[in-house]
Formats: structure tokens, sequence, C-alpha cells
């Protein structure tokens, strides 16, 4: 499947890296199902993940942000010697899971209770992408200085 940005591109800048994930979301379509997992949206700009990871420890599950995508990594500890197994129902495989990140969202934690590692993540506003209002100069000298109107009382007006 290919998507055409040539129309989003003409009107829009920066927009670089969404046709990177919506290639690479294209390409991958050999989507694992192991470990299963949730993503729910907590706040207005906080997420959590959650996947169950039975029989995983915290020390066998590796978390790593890098180039905006979190990839979550479980590695098989050593077996425990529990005798001889009829049944395996409990997948104590190891898995890497990879999830792509918006631009500004970091994660904020990760716990495990009950078999179920949560991540929390959370979407910040870096103070440039802010709104901000822009001084209007003239060369006029007896035109009077529009400033802007102050949206923040620790807003100040841009210099000229």
């Amino acid at each position: 499947m290919t998507y055409d940005f040539a129309p989003l591109f003409r009107t829009a800048i920066g927009f670089d890296r969404l046709a990177q994930v919506m290639d690479t979301a294209a390409r991958n379509t050999a989507t694992p199902s192991y470990p299963p997992y949730d993503i729910a949206k907590t706040g207005n700009d906080s997420y959590a993940l959650t996947m169950a990871v039975a029989g995983f420890g915290p020390e066998d599950i590796e978390l790593v942000v890098q180039d905006n995508t979190l990839v979550v990594q479980g590695r098989v500890s050593t077996p425990q010697n529990e005798g001889e197994i009829l049944h395996r129902g409990i997948a104590r495989r190891a898995f890497e899971r990879r999830f792509a990140l918006a631009d500004h969202v970091e994660v904020t934690g990760a716990d495990m209770n009950n078999g179920l590692l949560r991540i929390t993540v959370r979407q910040i506003m870096p103070e440039a992408l802010k709104p901000r209002h822009i001084s209007i100069n003239t060369t006029r000298p007896d035109a009077p200085r529009i400033e802007p109107r102050q949206t923040a009382p620790d807003s100040t007006p841009a210099a000229a």
C-alpha cells in the first residue's frame, strides 16, 4: 500500500516524520500478538500501556526509548525446577514489542503488578510550541506600536 503525501507537503512544513511513520506502518504487516496489551488514554495528555507478562519479573524486562520508539523486551530467565511439565499454557518465551511515540511524548514510569506491566506515557507541550502573540512593528514614526495581548501572566511579548 502506498500513500501520496504530495498534497500535504505542498501546504505543510515539517511533516516528514509523518510520511516515515506511515511508511513503516504499511511495511510492518506481520504484527506479533504476544504478549497482549492495552493502550488507554488516562487524561488529556497522558496514556497507559498495559502488557500481560505472566511469568516475567521486573528483572526479565527491559524498556528502552530511542528515536521516538518505545521498545519493550522480555528475556526468559533460567527456568526453575518445576518437575515434569504436563501442559504449558503460560507462554514464557522471549519477546520484543515496538511502539511508535509521537513527538514530545515521554515515558514517565513503569510498574508491574499481578503479571501486568503498566507503562505511563505523557505528551509534553514545549514552550516553543505554545501559542504566543507577535507584536506588529510599523515604519511610520507617528504610528503607535501595537503590543500583543497577554495570554498568561508569565508570558512576555516577543522582541522585535
